[in-house]
């Protein structure tokens, strides 16, 4: 019997995956491994980035670990010439300073637009000429609850992630049509490092939980299907899109 197997296979393919030392990019890493893809995972924390790998490892999984600092120009550049040639970029590394509006520093401002949208324009004009020279690439950035709404205490996170769904288009125009695709996946409430100060408060992750449709909030595994998905060749014909994997929170 024909099956659809091999459209979600990803032997042979090597991903970088920005931000993939914890939470929602370890979870991608994760995914993209156990499929078959070869694993870079940067990250600025050497330890957290070193034990991120080793989990992998056990899992498995070939994972290669690349300190680095996102924020610097120079440090991208030296990124991608350590990484080679990669099939696969997910940008996912991220800030939330959860600081109120008034009391926000130029310098917090410019660390949010340095990860959210530096660090990811200026990656895939390292790494997409490459896959489009071979063919064939995939481009996943992090998009965000707050790229359609505005939360408290988060006005450069949401400006940051309002622009990465422009971005997201952008890099979708500039190289589809050379067989690099660009899509971004917009996660609703996960538990991780990001997100601690809203799940540290059992009311307000309650209460968030009550506003999906699904009725509770994202377990990491729930990112797994839409990141092959959207990294695959199953996803060819997919480019340019926000995916919103938030359990239905935008749909109320």
């Amino acid at each position: 019997m024909l099956r659809l197997d091999s459209l979600f296979d990803l032997s042979g393919r090597s991903a970088l995956v920005t931000g993939g030392n914890s939470g929602i990019g370890l979870a991608m890493a994760r995914a993209l491994g156990l499929q078959g893809a070869q694993i870079h995972l940067a990250a600025r924390d050497r330890v957290r980035l070193t034990d991120a790998c080793q989990m992998l490892t056990q899992n498995g999984i070939s994972a290669t670990p690349h300190p680095a600092d996102l924020t610097d120009p120079a440090a991208l550049k030296a990124l991608a010439r350590a990484c080679g040639e990669v099939d696969i970029l997910i940008n996912a590394a991220g800030v939330n300073l959860r600081q109120p509006y008034d009391q926000v520093t130029p310098e917090a401002f410019d660390l949010h637009m340095a990860l959210h949208l530096r660090a990811p324009f200026f990656l895939v004009q390292h790494l997409a000429p490459q896959m489009a020279a071979r063919g064939w690439g995939r481009v996943l950035n992090l998009a965000s609850l707050q790229s359609q709404r505005a939360f408290a205490n988060s006005a450069p996170y949401g400006a940051g992630k309002g622009g990465i769904v422009q971005l997201t288009r952008a890099i979708a125009q500039e190289f589809s049509g050379q067989g690099v695709t660009c899509n971004a996946i917009a996660p609703g409430f996960f538990p991780t490092p990001l997100t601690a100060p809203v799940f540290n408060d059992p009311d307000l992750a309650a209460a968030n939980a009550q506003r999906t449709a699904i009725g509770r909030n994202g377990r990491l595994e729930d990112l797994y299907g839409a990141t092959v998905f959207l990294c695959s060749e199953a996803s060819g014909y997919v480019t340019g899109q926000t995916l919103f994997v938030d359990g239905g929170f935008t749909a109320k």
